[in-house]
């Protein structure tokens, strides 16, 4: 293996290593608290009593978060396809850019744990509320960031495809889905956290398991620990959903990595390349 190669891996252990290394130094910390301060159980568990208690209660918390997961990943998906089609949508024309990206904003100004209860009342206490909240509370990162993602393609580029005679599927595929796709999978990152938040404010307002139901069911009970036990669940699926975020763009966007590794090292990409490699394909 050459010093390439190896810089590379050392590059990439001493990015997992710096956040493990202050994960346990903040456990750590606050361990040695719990331990000099004496503080009780039920207001601040130590780290050794929520691994406790998350073991003994392995089996509740198994089963709740199972029902989590599925409502992230159905809302989650829902909320790309919603924020993707409104984007395109509202990208197809000046006059409904106008008319609806006013109302895209809007959207968000209106609290969702005031619109949940709505939502109960219309569905019923099954999955479908909770889907209408994630997609509401996600859709919006997706959609803004694809519609900033469509503007950014070349306006040079636009008009050699239209001189080169390209149809709108052609321009849209060529040029306009390429400049999108890394503003939409910033926006997916972004709605990965939120669907998370998305299912607990949904399970919180109508649901009968769930982990957010269950954080509800542990603070009446007043079992810190095992309420801690499933919030540090509900960020490892939000960590998780957010790392298959990224996976996925390095699968589908080799090109896009590449291009940021070459911006880092002061490489500049020629657009003379991109323009001969569109006219082949037409």
């Amino acid at each position: 293996m050459g010093n390439g190669g190896r810089l590379s891996l050392d590059s990439r252990a001493a990015r997992i290593a710096a956040p493990a290394i202050f994960a346990l130094l903040v456990l750590a910390i606050w361990q040695l608290y719990t331990v000099v301060s004496d503080v009780p159980e039920s207001s601040l568990p130590s780290p050794t009593q929520i691994a406790a208690a998350g073991w003994e209660n392995r089996q509740l918390l198994l089963d709740n978060t199972w029902v989590t997961i599925e409502e992230i990943l159905i809302g989650f998906a829902a909320a790309i396809v919603l924020g993707v089609v409104l984007a395109m949508l509202i990208r197809s024309s000046r006059t409904v850019e106008r008319a609806l990206y006013p109302w895209l904003v809007v959207s968000q100004m209106v609290p969702v744990p005031a619109v949940a209860p709505i939502f109960v009342i219309w569905t019923g206490f099954d999955l479908r509320p909770k889907i209408m909240v994630i997609a509401l509370v996600a859709f919006f990162p997706i959609a803004v960031n694809t519609i900033d993602g469509l503007r950014a393609v070349d306006p040079q580029l636009l008009r050699l495809m239209r001189t080169l005679r390209a149809s709108f599927w052609q321009r849209f595929r060529y040029a306009q889905l390429p400049a999108a796709l890394p503003f939409v999978f910033s926006g997916l990152k972004v709605a990965a956290a939120l669907s998370v938040i998305g299912a607990v404010f949904g399970e919180w307002v109508g649901a009968s398991e769930g982990l957010g139901y269950l954080i509800l069911v542990l603070n009446n009970a007043t079992d810190t620990a095992t309420m801690f036990a499933t919030i540090f669940l509900l960020a490892l699926i939000g960590i998780s959903l957010f790392g298959l975020v990224i996976l996925i763009e390095r699968l589908l966007l080799p090109w896009y990595h590449d291009a940021r590794k070459e911006s880092s090292d002061d490489g500049i990409a020629e657009p003379a390349d991109d323009a001969v490699e569109i006219g082949g394909r037409l």
